[in-house]
């Protein structure tokens, strides 16, 4: 939506200066009529032409610092523009202190938090916007908060674990990989001109592996630019959502990685709406959310499916069962907090748990992939050694 600038006087005669969302000039009028404020000039923001950016700029775990500060220190009784003031002096990153100070002129303004919030999206997702108007709403902003910060910090817990698990194969595989490229480029080639020189025959498997190094040497340029151009295909397709529903269902149901993935879908999925769901959201539209934070295409169709089918009477159980994404534990303790009445609280256990599973999956991972990456990287490097030694016989033959 368009961006318009206002300059407005509160009936306290204190001016305010600052920007809002809205359809069209006269919507953003009525809003700010409905904050109670005269308004002195409203023109709309001029189109802003910027190079594209990757995230927000703010680290997860920055706004899971300051949620916890917030919740201090709207738990020790200071009024929410006195504590975001001290937050915005505080922050050391000027991403996360610029988006402070805007969220604090919306408020004087007269926006609400979680209005104030929400138009920064990369920033507090919807499931924070969701929470804090709740708490607004019941009053009880400090102890939402506090939940918020919780529940972030787990999260942030279980990104570092699912990072661990990936990071560490994928360098040692990069650096085989690199290992063996040098090998190909640079040293191969020292007993290619060796062996042309000598006139000896040579055996397949010496062969094979000097056409690997010519290929390498003289398409060097031809398969960067494949490699780039595979990238660019490949993250234009996930964009299409018929290819990335596929692809992320594909992912949970791959050897090593869809155990991990699975496990860690289902810690987020139980934590979010747990969360949610104890902080007073409707289940409706908590899982709406939980499927928008989900992170796969496929399980975020799983719980929307999940969504309407309860919009439709049944029993959460029932859904999960038929998405068969979701392992008859968790079904059954679901089932349980559904007919206890204690639905949010189960399904923080069912994530503590999960994240317990998480850690035992990430250790079973790295000690699956260690070896086999070594033996990989072994067996090639020797099956290099012995092809390059193979004609030595040939050769010390011919110099007799």
């Amino acid at each position: 939506m368009p961006v318009y600038r206002y300059k407005a006087v509160s009936s306290t005669g204190q001016n305010f200066d600052g920007q809002l969302e809205a359809k069209d000039i006269e919507d953003a009028r009525s809003m700010l009529i409905r904050r109670h404020l005269t308004i002195q000039s409203i023109k709309k923001k001029p189109t802003e032409i910027k190079l594209p950016t990757i995230g927000s700029g703010i680290k997860s775990k920055e706004i899971a610092r300051f949620t916890r500060q917030f919740s201090a220190m709207s738990n020790a009784g200071l009024p929410i523009i006195q504590s975001l003031t001290i937050l915005e002096e505080q922050a050391a990153n000027p991403t996360l202190k610029n988006v402070i100070h805007k969220v604090t002129q919306s408020i004087n303004g007269g926006s609400s938090l979680a209005d104030a919030l929400a138009l920064h999206p990369k920033v507090f997702d919807r499931l924070y916007v969701h929470m804090v108007a709740a708490g607004e709403a019941g009053g009880i902003l400090d102890g939402i908060l506090l939940r918020l910060a919780e529940y972030q910090e787990a999260n942030e817990r279980l990104k570092r674990k699912v990072k661990k698990a990936m990071t560490y194969p994928a360098m040692i595989a990069i650096v085989a990989t690199l290992v063996v490229i040098i090998m190909l480029t640079f040293v191969i080639p020292q007993f290619t001109s060796i062996f042309k020189d000598a006139g000896i025959s040579l055996p397949w498997p010496t062969r094979m592996v000097m056409g690997i190094s010519d290929v390498i040497r003289d398409s060097f340029l031809i398969w960067i630019t494949a490699l780039i151009a595979f990238i660019v295909t490949f993250k234009y397709l996930l964009k299409i959502p018929k290819f990335r529903l596929k692809f992320d269902g594909f992912m949970l149901k791959t050897p090593l990685f869809g155990d991990l993935m699975t496990k860690s879908t289902i810690a987020r999925f139980s934590r979010t709406l747990g969360t949610l769901l104890n902080a007073g959201v409707a289940i409706t539209d908590a899982l709406t959310v939980t499927a928008k934070t989900a992170g796969n295409t496929k399980v975020e169709q799983s719980i929307m499916y999940i969504q309407r089918s309860i919009s439709g009477g049944k029993p959460i159980a029932d859904p999960m069962t038929e998405t068969k994404i979701f392992p008859p534990m968790v079904i059954q303790m679901t089932a349980v907090g559904e007919r206890t009445g204690g639905l949010g609280n189960m399904l923080i256990k069912v994530a503590d748990f999960y994240d317990e599973e998480v850690d035992a999956a990430v250790d079973t991972l790295t000690s699956m992939i260690e070896p086999l990456v070594i033996v990989l990287l072994g067996g090639f490097i020797g099956f290099i050694l012995v092809a390059m030694y193979m004609p030595m016989f040939s050769l010390s033959d011919a110099v007799q």
